[in-house]
């Protein structure tokens, strides 16, 4: 199961944000989508939730596409976004009821998961709770949690660790790495890069919409030229270039 993003050109309009980018995110994978903030990042993970429509090139899951069935395609991938979107008429657990029927789960195991990360994250006692009670970071968490809910092939993460303490914090990477051992390719753009060097399988290192470089951190050493550079010195060296 992969998700293979080929020589994709998109934006938000004629003129495009992206430029020729290619990249794969294997099963049993986390992979760093990395760049500063106006990268790209986001918008490269807008075209693979099938929020814009590329210009150019191709996007496939395990060799399907958007285009071919947008609904079966859509059943497959999970998305926590950078900015939490909830609805403020539903509580915490009509959040988490309209999650199982939109992904159709069985109720019992699905609440046996909900139940499980509701302690995890502390808002096992706020089931019955509106969004406007929630600060920020339990916000994050609630999107965490619907985006855990169902078995999907591809889990998109977009600047997860924003709003987030750190207890949030590493509670929420052991979690992506279960999805990672349970065979989830998982795709997490962030420009917190000392946490996606500790984390991260391999990486995408974009920039102003190009692509820089990609692979593990030993690929992007050799393709640097320094063979114990941290991920973040070889970012910045390469975006000076």
């Amino acid at each position: 199961m992969t998700l293979k993003v080929e020589h994709l050109v998109g934006g938000y309009s004629s003129i495009p944000v992206l430029k020729d980018i290619s990249f794969e995110v294997p099963s049993h994978s986390l992979v760093g989508l990395i760049g500063l903030n106006g990268a790209g990042k986001s918008t490269t993970i807008n075209h693979v939730i099938g929020l814009l429509r590329p210009m150019k090139g191709t996007i496939e899951l395990n060799g399907l596409s958007l285009q071919e069935d947008a609904a079966a395609y859509k059943n497959k991938i999970a998305y926590i976004p950078e900015i939490p979107v909830l609805y403020e008429e539903l509580t915490l657990k009509e959040h988490l009821e309209l999650t199982m029927m939109a992904y159709q789960l069985d109720p019992k195991e699905a609440w046996q998961k909900a139940n499980r990360y509701l302690k995890i994250f502390r808002l096992d006692n706020k089931l019955d709770w509106f969004p406007i009670n929630f600060s920020k970071g339990m916000k994050q968490k609630v999107m965490i949690v619907c985006a855990l809910l169902p078995k999907v092939e591809l889990l998109l993460v977009d600047e997860p660790f924003l709003g987030l303490d750190p207890l949030a914090t590493h509670d929420l990477l052991m979690l992506l790495d279960e999805e990672k051992q349970a065979g989830t390719a998982i795709l997490m753009s962030t420009h917190v890069l000392s946490t996606a060097e500790e984390v991260c399988d391999s990486f995408v290192m974009i920039d102003d919409g190009q692509l820089l470089a990609a692979g593990t951190l030993a690929d992007l050493q050799e393709q640097s030229g320094q063979s114990d550079a941290s991920l973040s010195k070889i970012y910045l060296d390469m975006t000076e270039k």
